[in-house]
């Protein structure tokens, strides 16, 4: 019987399905991938999408911003998408350091008051949506295929893709462009050798779903909370179907201490936190717990001649903002618009990759710099008391919607908050270099915090 299931394995393996043709070939069905294919397909583009998993399945950073829902009502699903969600309309932070432990940010006083919620999301709904979307609008969708060589031709003219499906069976597809739309499988970016750890940020992730968790009452049952504490952050994210995701995103050092199994390191962790662990008190866990190290990341390039990266397929810094989703569905938008002229307008190509380039380099840029400082007592401090002097809290607020690419005039501000940071940390130069050094080593990847601190716990 052994031999008989082998004989049938290889013979599968063995079987090559004629070569396919396309104008566009999407590497990965996920947010980025999905909106990409629905709007080419819809333009009139050949479009194959190719995702390696079969829908619905697992992911986890279920909150969206404000900035998502003109993106859903532009690819037709906003309704599909609010049947399956939990309206949010802030986000609470929670600090263990501060008199007032905590403060809610309302998305509706942000410089832009047309946008004032956004939903929490269970990924295997919504990236489902959006995957059946892409469908409808033409794409050809191919699931359970993973991509497994990508060879661009010399003269530019396209690309040969070889993939699998899961049934052992070859196939290749010749396509003019390419969308690497892969997520943090970054499959172009390790192929170029482009991927590289992020020297300015380093953490790791730990997260489960649980049944039971205390919410706020009434309208803000949605919201997310962000709990600091002494090895990082916690997010609470409640979602429609009474399940909440809970996250902890810690630095490198701490996973080190880990002696025990996930999951009673997990809840140890939580312990940490008596904010968190008080809305658990009557939970229960529902999912296993899952970990991810060392996620903060990027691409030397955001494109080729014949190629575009989508998403955290180019970088990924740190989910503190819930900006992944966001990002990954403009890069979407602004890739169809790149692809379109790259094969309808070959000579307005090289300006066309040029915009992609500031595009998909804007949103990490602007969301890093409060990433890599949120864990400093200045910055803490500007978010447990913030001030709307000279609108600096409505364009924060902008920014936490993700409000980044359109006209609101929020830069401005933007500066002047920033001055303000820099200003608190002047006036506690002691506190800001201690917090500088401390961030320092907190970055670290762990076979650097062994060199500095020897074997055991740095």
């Amino acid at each position: 019987m052994v031999e008989q299931h082998s004989s049938a394995a290889a013979s599968a393996a063995a079987t090559a399905l004629p070569a396919r043709e396309c104008d566009v070939l999407i590497i990965g069905g996920g947010p980025a991938g999905a909106t990409a294919g629905a709007l080419l397909a819809q333009r009139g583009h050949q479009v194959t999408v190719l995702e390696k998993a079969h829908h619905p399945r697992f992911h986890i950073g279920e909150s969206l911003l404000p900035a998502n829902l003109p993106l859903l009502d532009k690819l037709g699903v906003a309704d599909a998408v609010r049947a399956v969600s939990i309206e949010k309309w802030g986000a609470e932070f929670v600090s263990p350091w501060h008199a007032q432990s905590s403060q809610t940010f309302q998305f509706a006083e942000a410089w832009d008051k047309s946008m004032p919620h956004s939903y929490e999301v269970r990924r295997s709904e919504f990236d489902e949506i959006l995957i059946r979307n892409a469908a409808r609008k033409g794409a050809e969708v191919i699931e359970g295929c993973r991509v497994q060589g990508v060879a661009f031709d010399a003269d530019h003219r396209g690309a040969t893709v070889e993939a699998r499906h899961d049934d052992g069976r070859g196939q290749t597809w010749r396509a003019r462009f390419v969308l690497d739309a892969s997520g943090r499988d970054t499959f172009l970016g390790k192929k170029f050798d482009t991927k590289r750890r992020n020297p300015k940020h380093n953490s790791a992730a730990l997260y489960a779903h649980f049944s039971g968790a205390r919410r706020h009452p009434g309208k803000a049952a949605g919201n997310i909370t962000v709990f600091w504490f002494e090895h990082g952050w916690f997010w609470f994210i409640p979602l429609a179907d009474g399940a909440t995701s809970v996250g902890a995103v810690v630095w490198p050092y701490y996973l080190k201490t880990r002696d025990k199994p996930l999951e009673a390191f997990f809840l140890d962790t939580i312990a940490l936190c008596p904010a968190l662990a008080g809305r658990l008190v009557e939970a229960a866990r529902v999912t296993p717990v899952e970990a991810t190290g060392n996620f903060s990341y990027a691409c030397d390039q955001t494109h080729g001649p014949n190629y575009l990266l989508l998403g955290d397929a180019f970088a990924f810094v740190d989910p503190v903002f819930s900006s992944g989703v966001m990002l990954a569905m403009q890069g979407g938008f602004c890739a169809a618009d790149t692809v379109d002229v790259c094969l309808r307008e070959p000579a307005r190509a090289r300006a066309a990759l040029k915009h992609f380039d500031r595009q998909a380099r804007l949103g990490p840029k602007e969301f890093s710099w409060f990433i890599y400082r949120v864990t400093n007592p200045a910055m803490r401090d500007l978010f447990m008391g913030p001030r709307n002097v000279l609108r600096v809290k409505e364009a924060l607020l902008s920014m936490l919607a993700g409000d980044i690419f359109g006209k609101t005039p929020i830069w401005g501000s933007l500066l002047v908050l920033k001055g303000i940071y820099y200003a608190a940390c002047a006036r506690h130069f002691k506190r800001s270099w201690q917090a500088l050094r401390r961030r320092r080593a907190n970055i670290r990847t762990l076979d650097e915090a062994v060199a500095v601190a020897g074997p055991g716990i740095p």
